[in-house]
């Protein structure tokens, strides 16, 4: 099993930056894919950001430029480091880390974005 926790949610005003931490215990020695994903309320859940093996990256078209996805091993923390945040930001995001025996989630966190 593998728990993730997330924090650093939070109401920031457009282009502004927040930073979201998820941290990772437990049998986290085979995970290979980590996750970003949001949802707003009526929608379906939005992939974010992702980064597989510890070095490959991928971004929604979205967030190209003003998202970045990092991993501390050290820490057992995945990050996403959002900037020039804007309203159509707002949403619930979700960690998300799958390994060879299943997929896991976050409790997820709220971002606001307004002023």
């Amino acid at each position: 099993q593998v728990q993730l926790v997330e924090s650093g949610g939070g109401l920031v005003q457009p282009g502004g930056s927040l930073r979201l931490s998820c941290a990772a215990s437990g049998s986290i020695a085979n995970i290979n894919v980590m996750r970003w994903y949001r949802q707003v309320p009526g929608k379906e859940r939005e992939l974010v950001a992702g980064i597989i093996s510890g070095s490959f990256t991928k971004y929604a078209d979205s967030v190209k430029g003003r998202f970045t996805i990092s991993v501390d091993n050290a820490k057992n923390t995945m990050y996403l480091q959002m900037n020039s945040l804007k309203s159509e930001d707002t949403a619930v995001y979700y960690c998300a880390m799958r390994s060879s025996v299943g997929d896991y989630w976050g409790q997820g966190t709220q971002v606001t974005v307004s002023s």
